[in-house]
């Protein structure tokens, strides 16, 4: 692919003699066809920009599509009185327009004469969806994709439906119903064509949405990465920040936050003027930071309290319904339980056996996504817990005793931007497992995590 030269970007010059004859023998057909490949060209620039300039360009991308945007403009406008065709030519220039991520009133005008002057024209309704997306009209968006549809089944309609039914609002039930249907509508664009890495980074997104909204499936969780990983082999969809965005906060999710954090810095690499990725990234590394304190500090708890705290403790009572040495699983089974100490516990689950400790500190976070706290047990060994899924104002407090059943370990490995974290931390996917203070929670204190994803991917 032929590299574009920066310098000639907004630089239309003036004609010569020649170029304006050239230009008057022109035929109609001949000026939409060069209007058309202008047009694609743009949307090209703007797709393959660091395949051509490379990532070290990202602060320029922007102001460099505007220029060709100038540029393309220019064109249209010199072929305007050209072209019999005008539904194409609203089509052409409205398109031009949307080319950035901003609304455009006018790219809104001239996509709906072009959709009124030819209702099959169905390019036309895919970027009159996405003007009606950028405004904040859902609903509209949704009938030209639907529209577009009725007319021909295409990639891009599919998969711009597919992010428009995980905005529409509606009871739980409902909202399921609508993330499935979202599911459906990206593979359906990937069948169309299976190369294409933004239908790709579309799937993930809707299976990160229903993992998230349908009980949490890990099943739906690895289909999500999966999507996610045949999006990055697309130049143009690897050269997209909201793919490693949403990516990484499924890997904060995940725990697995070397990943998380190198996500968030791609992202904000790719697009220096989106603030977010740089504000989760600072935010994820101030928890570790926080957290890998309050684990050598004990929760910063000294003196008389620390020891009255940890000779409180009565491993019978602390442990309530476990105590008897087994539980009754979520299948009805009956589970043997062994009582050992934080430092026997290792990686991953620990089958059979449960944790007992007091609660030292508990850690406030900006994320919805889990409830913090780190926990001592007799040999004063403090591990630090995350809980997922637990309601507004359910959390533990300090001095509370805790015990967890079938422990499950992460190790925590960070080296990023000069910090470096290590440590082994807890698990609990589902807070009804805790025991807190001899008694089990109930599900009341449970509520299913909703995380934000980046929808809009174009």
């Amino acid at each position: 692919m032929a590299e574009v030269s920066e310098l000639s970007l907004g630089d239309t010059g003036s004609t010569n003699k020649t170029d304006q004859i050239e230009q008057t023998a022109i035929t109609p057909a001949m000026a939409l066809q060069k209007t058309e490949e202008a047009v694609n060209d743009l949307f090209e620039y703007r797709d393959r920009y660091f395949e051509r300039f490379g990532v070290e360009k990202s602060h320029k991308k922007a102001d460099d599509v505007k220029a060709k945007l100038k540029e393309t403009l220019h064109l249209i406008s010199e072929m305007r009185d050209k072209i019999n065709n005008k539904a194409m030519l609203n089509m052409l220039q409205g398109k031009a327009l949307n080319v950035t991520a901003d609304f455009d009133e006018e790219a809104l005008d001239l996509l709906s004469k072009a959709v009124k002057l030819d209702p099959k024209l169905l390019e036309a309704w895919n970027h009159l969806g996405e003007c009606y997306w950028k405004s904040g009209n859902i609903p509209s968006a949704k009938n030209c994709f639907t529209g577009a549809l009725n007319y021909q089944k295409n990639k891009v309609s599919l998969r711009n439906l597919s992010m428009v039914l995980r905005q529409l609002s509606g009871p739980p039930a409902e909202k399921v119903s609508l993330i499935e249907e979202s599911v459906e509508k990206a593979k359906e664009a990937i069948q169309l064509d299976i190369k294409d890495g933004t239908s790709w980074l579309i799937l993930g997104n809707a299976y990160l949405s229903l993992f998230f909204t349908a009980g949490q499936n890990p099943k739906v969780l690895k289909q999500c990465m999966s999507a996610y990983a045949q999006a990055e082999r697309d130049p143009v969809a690897q050269g997209n920040p909201d793919l490693h965005f949403n990516r990484a906060t499924s890997y904060q999710y995940q725990e697995e936050y070397q990943l998380a954090l190198a996500g968030f810095a791609q992202a904000t690499l790719l697009d220096p003027g989106w603030e977010e990725p740089g504000e989760k990234e600072t935010q994820l590394l101030q928890y570790l930071d926080t957290l890998t304190d309050m684990i050598n500090t004990k929760g910063k708890m000294k003196g008389k309290k620390f020891e009255s705290l940890v000779q409180s403790m009565n491993e019978d009572k602390d442990l309530g319904p476990y105590r008897g040495g087994s539980y009754t699983g979520s299948k009805g089974k009956s589970v043997t339980l062994k009582k050992v100490k934080l430092s026997d516990l290792q990686p991953e689950i620990n089958h059979e056996r449960v944790v007992t400790g007091k609660v030292v500190c508990t850690l406030s976070s900006q994320e919805a996504l889990t409830f913090t706290f780190c926990m001592v047990d007799e040999d004063q060994t403090c591990f630090p817990v995350n809980v997922y899924n637990i309601a507004k104002g359910s959390g533990v407090k300090i001095g509370d005793s805790v015990a967890i059943p079938d422990p499950y370990v992460q190790l925590v490995k960070v080296n990023h931007k000069g910090k470096v974290f290590e440590f082994s931390g807890i698990r609990v996917d589902l807070p009804v497992m805790l025991v807190v203070n001899g008694k089990k929670l109930g599900l009341d204190k449970q509520a299913m995590s909703v995380l934000s994803v980046s929808a809009m991917s174009e």
